[in-house]
C-alpha cells in the first residue's frame, strides 16, 4: 500500500462493523448506510460547536435515530449520555432528541431536533463522508 493512501486511510474515522439493524424494505439496514447517517449527524455536533470529551444527552425513542445518534457521537469523540440517567444534565450543554420528546426535556440543554425542519434541510445538504481528523481538529 502507498504512503498517500495510508495516509488517507489513517485520517478517516469509522464506525466498527456491526449487524445491520431491521429496517427498509428488505428487512435490514446496510452497516454502510448507518455509517452515512452518522457522519452527517456528527457534522452537524460538530457544527453546534461538540468536541472530544463532550457530554451529549441523548433523548431518542426510534432505535434506529438513537443507534446513529449515539454513533454520531463517538465518531467526534464526544460521551453520549442518556437521559434517563439522573447526571445526564450535569455536563451536559448540548443533546439530541425529537419534537415528540422536546416538551419534556430542560432548556438548559441545547437540543437539536432530529425531526426539525431546519434540521432535516442542514443534515440533507451536509456531507456523509468519512469524518477525517481534519474534520475534527477544525473545531477544536
Amino acid at each position: 500500500m502507498s504512503t498517500m493512501t495510508t495516509a488517507i486511510a489513517d485520517n478517516v474515522i469509522q464506525l466498527p462493523r456491526k449487524q445491520a439493524g431491521p429496517i427498509a424494505t428488505d428487512g435490514h439496514l446496510a452497516d454502510s448506510d448507518l455509517d452515512r447517517w452518522a457522519n452527517r449527524l456528527a457534522r452537524l455536533l460538530l457544527g453546534r460547536g461538540a468536541t472530544a470529551g463532550t457530554r451529549i444527552a441523548l433523548a431518542v425513542d426510534a432505535t434506529i435515530e438513537a443507534i446513529i445518534a449515539e454513533a454520531a457521537v463517538r465518531k467526534i469523540g464526544a460521551i453520549p449520555v442518556s437521559v434517563t440517567d439522573d447526571e445526564f444534565v450535569f455536563g451536559a450543554y448540548t443533546g439530541i432528541t425529537t419534537r415528540a420528546r422536546r416538551p419534556e426535556l430542560t432548556d438548559d440543554v441545547d437540543w437539536l431536533v432530529l425531526d426539525d425542519r431546519s434540521t432535516l434541510q442542514r443534515y440533507l445538504v451536509s456531507s456523509d463522508a468519512p469524518l477525517s481528523t481534519r474534520d475534527l481538529r477544525a473545531v477544536s
